[in-house]
């Protein structure tokens, strides 16, 4: 089993992951901002770790990411403005991807959005253009790093029971996913590395079993 440590843990996305990780075996810890999210982090069965990503440099995210196998990015501005969406969503992102090739990590998972990419097609004058903009460039800096990574693209989230699948493969439209689902994914992608090594997966809530959409033999 490996040691993961979750980037934004205190999410919804990520504390579903954790309980579903720890579940599975893995040894989980989990950055958080502030301390006073600690209690909450170990009821999930994950250890806390304080430090805020968007203020730490390469060689400090180092020191954070060392003695961990794996990496999952579970962080995000949350809507901000858009300098703190670059700051947080790309700027953070990309130092954490350094930092995790500088260390012994050696995967990387992306909680990243349905539709990122050079083709987002998201128009400049739009609200969500900044956000699309910094995912995608991180999303190509993980493409371009030498870690095992895998990219992880739900569409619209919801927190409504998920429906125990997924719908994914060519020609899918976005529609929606639970955030469970979500949790469900990561838990599956960091559980088997050889499966999802180099993986995008653009992903709603649906029926297909996400073994069998990895390619996993139960």
């Amino acid at each position: 089993m490996s040691k993961v440590l979750i980037i934004g843990a205190h999410g919804k996305i990520a504390r579903l992951a954790a309980t579903r990780l720890t579940a599975a075996g893995h040894d989980v810890a989990g950055v958080i901002r502030t301390s006073e999210q600690s209690d909450d982090l170990r009821a999930d069965g994950t250890e806390p770790v304080v430090a805020d990503v968007e203020s730490l440099d390469v060689d400090a995210l180092v020191d954070v990411v060392d003695g961990h196998d794996v990496v999952v990015w579970s962080a995000g501005a949350g809507g901000g403005s858009p300098e703190r969406t670059y700051s947080v969503d790309r700027d953070a992102a990309i130092r954490t991807i350094d930092a995790a090739s500088r260390s012994n990590a050696s995967r990387f998972v992306m909680v990243s959005y349905f539709g990122a990419g050079p083709d987002h097609g998201v128009p400049p004058d739009n609200d969500f253009y900044a956000y699309a903009e910094a995912k995608t460039e991180a999303d190509a800096h993980l493409a371009g790093s030498d870690l095992d990574w895998a990219i992880l693209r739900p569409s619209a989230l919801t927190d409504e029971d998920g429906t125990g699948g997924i719908e994914t493969g060519e020609g899918v439209e976005a529609s929606q996913v639970s955030r469970a689902t979500v949790a469900d994914v990561i838990a599956a992608v960091v559980s088997q590395p050889q499966a999802t090594k180099h993986l995008t997966l653009h992903f709603n809530d649906g029926h297909q079993q996400v073994a069998d959409v990895l390619g996993v033999d139960r």
